[in-house]
């Protein structure tokens, strides 16, 4: 018994000792975090986005290694005084050897039912201090770099900066205050260090404006091409918004648009859209934009059983016509989508393609109907949406997931009067640019 209680103990020293080290390395860098303001612009300051994206330090030296619970686990103790520990399994499961991993497609070789999960370090040492090396019981010999090692370290505060550093998780919340970012069209698409920003204000902002585009259409297809592609749908690979005879869909008509978020008809929604304004009317059509992660929290303080109905209820979503080809599409989503942990991820609600079919039993249709009156309410208020007017040769970009935006009517005419062209993209193609931009700035910068 006491032999177990020593181990426990001494597991938990370990991952305090290093959770220790990293979490003053976390707060030095929050601080900054903390000091984004949308006032400030941010988005202008390239030093302050390479700050915000620096890491703890990986740079520190390898002590001495020993292995722990008979041979499970294998700590790694560095020369800042911080300790890691590594499961064995994890480790033989992740050997570099060209023998179990494709460097070349960067992909593990090692098929998982060769794998000993029982597995035990046979021997294992320190070359330089710059590498761990192990010998298993088959004599398989891997090796690690020291840090490799370190960012994979499994104390809760490394973990969560790793994840920060590969998803950018921060978003900066806003209402009728918000501060439209704004950057040069031609800027984005040739340097590097600009796209990069345009990204980064896109994934926590939610929105930026771009200026100097031609008005003309086909804009959008360069910066489809600035970030990779652009997403198919069945309305085309862009799209017109213009007042059409016969339309297909109510953005194509003269109408006012009330406050949504586009095809949650789909199972997987674009998560960025993209609109350019070719030719403005001169009387209505503004814009409106507001967030709905904020106003969604909002709900969750003010009328907490109406953002559990929103979070729990799925609705029928259906669109069905003809157009880059014919489509019959019908979907099922819940308005306010939340994860594990009870935060926001995304919002799915178009009252134009909510269907009439609900699938609910007929006692929960009115509380249904209420919760999201609230939240339209919400949505609607002065105090939290944004109101703008595009000019010709602007293009905005959105997050399609967080963002509701509408529009306000216009006077039709013989000729057309206001024409935007619109495009989709989804976050894994913009967030795989976005790291591959990160990569290429930063290691710029700190040469």
């Amino acid at each position: 018994m006491w032999t177990a209680v020593v181990k426990y103990l001494l597991r938990l020293k370990v991952h305090q000792d290093c959770c220790q080290t990293l979490l003053q390395a976390q707060k030095a860098k929050f601080s900054h975090l903390r000091r984004f303001s949308l006032s400030r612009r941010p988005w202008q300051h390239s030093s302050g986005i390479a700050r915000a994206s620096q890491t703890f330090d990986m740079s520190a030296a390898i002590q001495n290694v020993e292995t722990l619970e008979a041979n499970q686990f294998i700590c790694v103790h560095w020369e800042d005084g911080s300790k890691s520990l590594y499961p064995s399994v994890w480790l033989r499961d992740n050997c570099q050897c060209p023998d179990c991993y494709l460097h070349t497609a960067k992909a593990r070789k090692l098929l998982l039912e060769n794998l000993d999960i029982n597995i035990e370090a046979k021997d294992i040492g320190v070359t330089e201090r710059k590498k761990v090396y192990i010998i298993w019981p088959d004599d398989h010999t891997s090796e690690f770099e020291a840090e490799w090692l370190k960012k994979r370290c499994f104390s809760e505060q490394a973990r969560a900066q790793v994840q920060e550093e590969l998803f950018l998780p921060e978003r900066q919340c806003w209402d009728s205050d918000l501060q439209l970012p704004t950057m040069a069209f031609e800027e984005v698409l040739h340097s590097e260090t600009s796209a990069y920003k345009w990204l980064t204000t896109l994934k926590k902002v939610g929105i930026v404006l771009l200026t100097g585009a031609a008005s003309r259409q086909g804009e959008l297809l360069k910066l489809g091409q600035r970030i990779g592609f652009l997403r198919l749908t069945f309305y085309g690979p862009t799209w017109q918004v213009q007042d059409k005879t016969d339309a297909n869909n109510v953005a194509y008509t003269t109408e006012k648009l009330s406050f949504h978020t586009d095809y949650p008809v789909l199972q997987f929604p674009p998560g960025v859209q993209l609109l350019h304004c070719i030719k403005q009317t001169p009387a209505g059509g503004e814009s409106e934009v507001v967030d709905g992660f904020h106003v969604a929290n909002k709900l969750k303080e003010l009328n907490p059983q109406a953002f559990k109905i929103l979070t729990s209820t799925f609705v029928n979503f259906t669109d069905v016509g003809v157009d880059y080809c014919d489509f019959s599409m019908e979907s099922k989503q819940k308005i306010i989508d939340i994860d594990e942990k009870g935060q926001v991820i995304r919002i799915n609600l178009n009252n134009a393609t909510r269907d009439t079919i609900f699938d609910v039993p007929a006692e929960k249709v009115k509380p249904f109907y209420a919760a999201l009156k609230d939240y339209v309410n919400l949505l609607n208020s002065t105090d939290n949406k944004f109101t703008y007017k595009m000019k010709p040769g602007e293009i905005v970009v959105f997050d399609n997931w967080r963002l509701l935006h509408g529009r306000q009517s216009y006077q039709s005419g013989k000729e057309i009067s206001r024409h935007l062209e619109g495009a989709y993209a989804d976050w894994d193609v913009v967030m795989s640019r976005l790291r591959i931009l990160q990569k290429n700035v930063l290691s710029r910068k700190q040469l």
